[in-house]
């Protein structure tokens, strides 16, 4: 339990596992062993390969029966390595006082930091209130579609609740302390194609060119802003991600038209509206379409509260600064959990995450450390 305390080990031990989404290596593994060292209860779940898709490992691990319970989330599974590396991305390099590996900022280190919080707390006495959980996923790089959700539906049936959730992603910019996640933007991308009728150039009148339509379509897109923001939430943005059309000659008009785009949405909108909004847009122009639409994700907010009060005040005695608490960003698997329970995000800089050479600095895994361990004291009340 002693060598749990340094994050530095289990995060060199994580990081060797090559946990390329949809692959564990042993990663899951590796943490169950030093969770149940810990105390832990932990239940190994397999989702995936039942509906005939690459098998996915998570991990639900629990210490403690009592409520409340503080749930930590996180995954194991990592982006490929890509190339521009100078280290071996798999063997964990420490070098200058930072650690290099691939899941070092995104998002191994945290994991390892959380564990090594639980082994600074002593033991907890028999009846003590409140319990600590840890819910990690290999699936969170991928399509998430056997990863946290499926494990929230399983907790479900099981009975199982949770008060509090910390995801560990990667929240800070620049420097370990400046931002928590409260909330994310919501995600949706649109695949638009517009139909009309091949014919020559010099017979305009014969043919029925899309692509002027198009272009009346996707201007009236990005004409206007979608908002001005919220309070919580910077506006939502709308960006044009591809336009193609695929004809290779001069002199013929195409059959048709298309294009894609993304939309990032704050709390004034919905999947819902925005496709509504979508469509009458459209529509309003005329002509023949057709609009696949994609959603990843809705736009959630955990209001201020305990969670976020308790993360703001560990950050600012550990690191003397005052976090902005931020809902900008990607999406997290946050998105699964704001439906059970209040969630914050709070992890290491994220600067390098899904880079070469991604790396933290040693002093930062200490300091994650001690905030994630006062997070736990202040919420729980347990002796440390």
């Amino acid at each position: 339990m002693t060598l749990l305390r340094d994050p530095l080990a289990l995060a060199q031990s994580l990081i060797r596992r090559q946990s390329v989404t949809p692959a564990d290596d042993g990663a899951i593994a590796t943490l169950e062993q030093a969770l149940s060292a810990l105390g832990f209860d932990c239940v190994r779940l397999t989702f995936g390969a039942d509906v005939g898709r690459p098998p996915i490992e998570n991990l639900y691990a629990r210490r403690g029966t009592a409520g409340p319970n503080l749930c930590f989330a996180g995954h194991t599974d990592v982006v490929p390595a890509g190339q521009g590396w100078t280290v071996a991305p798999f063997e964990p390099t420490v070098a200058g006082g930072r650690l290099f590996g691939r899941g070092a900022a995104d998002m191994k280190g945290a994991i390892a930091c959380f564990v090594a919080a639980v082994a600074r707390l002593a033991p907890p006495p028999s009846g003590a209130s409140g319990s600590i959980s840890l819910l990690i996923t290999g699936d969170e790089e991928g399509r998430g579609l056997d990863g946290t959700a499926r494990v929230l539906d399983w907790l479900t049936d099981k009975g199982e609740r949770l008060d509090f959730c910390l995801v560990g992603e990667p929240t800070n910019p620049t420097r370990l302390g400046e931002m928590i996640k409260i909330g994310r933007r919501g995600s949706m991308n649109g695949r638009l194609r517009v139909l009309g009728a091949q014919g020559h150039v010099a017979y305009p009148h014969l043919a029925d060119n899309p692509l002027p339509r198009l272009v009346k379509m996707l201007t009236a897109l990005t004409a206007e802003p979608l908002d001005q923001g919220t309070e919580h939430f910077q506006p939502s943005t709308l960006a044009l991600t591809s336009i193609d059309v695929g004809n290779p000659a001069t002199n013929v008009i195409p059959a048709e038209g298309r294009a894609a785009f993304n939309i990032r949405f704050n709390d004034r909108h919905s999947s819902r509206s925005l496709e509504q909004w979508l469509r009458q847009c459209f529509d309003t122009i005329g002509g023949t379409y057709e609009l696949d639409i994609e959603v990843s994700g809705e736009s959630f907010l955990t209001p201020p509260g305990p969670l976020s009060q308790a993360l703001s005040t560990a950050v600012a005695e550990v690191t003397g600064l005052t976090p902005e608490l931020s809902t900008s960003g990607g999406t997290s698997d946050a998105r699964f959990i704001k439906n059970v329970c209040p969630v914050a995000e709070f992890g290491l800089v994220g600067q390098s995450m899904h880079k070469a050479d991604e790396n933290v600095a040693l002093a930062d895994l200490e300091a994650l450390t001690e905030i994630y361990r006062t997070v736990i004291v202040r919420l729980l009340g347990m002796a440390c």
